[in-house]
């Protein structure tokens, strides 16, 4: 097969297709918000470590986002990082509806904010650094509490899609 690379600047639909042969994991950013402290979340697939010392992590928020406002406004975020079984999860929380927590069972992290039940694992963090990036943030978040579980593997993005992660 010949690749023949393009001298222009791809269209943003030609650089969605060619980033969606990366397959990624799928994490919701949770908090209680606003003064009754009702959760939010948002559906994330861009995260990854950033430093072991000090434990830094790093998600993007699309600027056009009504969730992360609410969520930055938040002493401490919880990035939960999604099992295979969580899709109905992640598509609900991806959504726009207000009500999109409802049914969506929880439990209180050390500082009470919500752990999505069933994630294989989560991070309670604080907002160290948000850079504006195109039209996105670039989040780095500093760890201050985890757990993990024994879970039935990841919930994985590819191509637009959801899927599990077989080792072999």
């Amino acid at each position: 097969m010949t690749v023949t690379p393009s001298a222009t600047t791809p269209d943003a639909d030609a650089f969605r297709n060619a980033l969606s042969r990366f397959a990624t994991g799928v994490v919701v950013v949770t908090a209680l918000v606003g003064t009754e402290g009702r959760p939010a979340g948002l559906t994330v697939n861009s995260f990854t470590s950033v430093s072991l010392d000090p434990p830094l992590v790093s998600f993007c928020a699309g600027r056009t986002s009504r969730t992360w406002p609410l969520l930055r406004t938040s002493e401490r975020i919880c990035v939960n990082i999604l099992g295979a079984g969580q899709e109905q999860t992640s598509r609900k929380l991806a959504g726009s509806a207000p009500d999109r927590f409802d049914g969506v069972p929880w439990s209180p992290s050390p500082s009470g904010q919500p752990v999505l039940d069933g994630a294989l694992a989560w991070l309670e963090c604080s907002v160290d650094t948000e850079y504006p990036a195109g039209d996105h943030h670039i989040v780095v978040a500093r760890t201050h509490s985890l757990a993990t579980t024994h879970g039935d593997g990841p919930l994985v993005f590819y191509r637009g899609g959801y899927g599990r992660f077989v080792p072999a």
